[in-house]
């Protein structure tokens, strides 16, 4: 049952590369929708991944999110099904890569998402709304930001994981202060941790010394099936479900949404 916190919209980012944002966003989508919640994931970086990942092919994507900034389409509209019940996604074509240049002389170009959600009925009918942001603290980043309630980071296990964390900390405070003053961090996921590897536990239990409760229990584990789904159109979850990979994004849903469904203290 949809709780009071439901309509959450939730920004996926990480300005580094390689970091398992994208797998995350389409894992952690695809589990929240197998336990009934309904879930759009919106793709904004030029790449596509997250389309492709969720099995959307090129052929599909008339209408994308470049329309959707560009005040020419309705997120719903956009929202195309996938194999997986419940879930849709606003798909990316690279025509997004323009868009930044685009929208630098446009009124409220920041807002832009944030104003296109606001006009849909989008939020009535998806719990969650996943934006899937691209690997830099862009102008597309910036929408992603302005137009969330929250963020969550994939952290990926390695060394100048800190740093990189810092760098979006501290844009993530700069947002909260000129645009959007109740953005949260909804939490980091540290991904890609190799138990072989001293230095996954040593990144790992900085980041918690660090943040604190702010980092998800649930770790995700370097897997090669995980790495292996994209190519094939599918989620993890549904490529290999018995994967430790796919086990753990299950176990991160689960995680995930005892959070969201645990009221807020005043």
């Amino acid at each position: 049952m949809p709780t009071e916190l439901s309509h959450q919209i939730i920004a996926i980012a990480n300005q580094k590369g390689g970091v398992g944002k994208t797998t995350t966003t389409i894992n952690l989508a695809t589990a929240m929708a197998a336990v009934g919640r309904s879930v759009l994931v919106i793709d904004l970086d030029p790449q596509g991944n997250a389309s492709t990942g969720l099995g959307i092919d090129r052929s599909n994507r008339a209408v994308s999110s470049y329309q959707v900034l560009g005040g020419e389409a309705d997120v719903l509209d956009a929202a195309v099904p996938t194999d997986i019940p419940g879930l849709s996604v606003v798909p990316s074509t690279i025509d997004l890569s323009g868009a930044e240049l685009e929208l630098v002389s446009v009124p409220r170009r920041t807002f832009r998402l944030k104003d296109s959600l606001s006009e849909s009925r989008a939020r009535e009918k998806f719990d969650f709304i996943l934006i899937d942001c691209p690997p830099s603290l862009s102008l597309l980043t910036l929408n992603a930001l302005v137009a969330a309630q929250s963020v969550l980071v994939p952290l990926q296990c390695e060394f100048f994981a800190l740093e990189g964390l810092s760098l979006l900390l501290r844009t993530i405070e700069r947002v909260r202060a000129h645009f959007n003053p109740t953005l949260e961090m909804r939490g980091v996921v540290l991904t890609m941790f190799d138990r072989r590897n001293n230095l996954s536990g040593q990144v790992a239990s900085d980041v918690r010394a660090y943040l604190g409760d702010k980092v998800f229990k649930t770790v995700i584990p370097r897997n090669v099936r995980i790495s292996e789904a994209p190519s094939h159109g599918k989620p993890a979850l549904l490529y290999d479900y018995k994967c430790p990979g796919s086990q753990a994004y299950i176990k991160l849903a689960s995680e995930f949404l005892k959070r969201s469904d645990t009221p807020r203290a005043a």
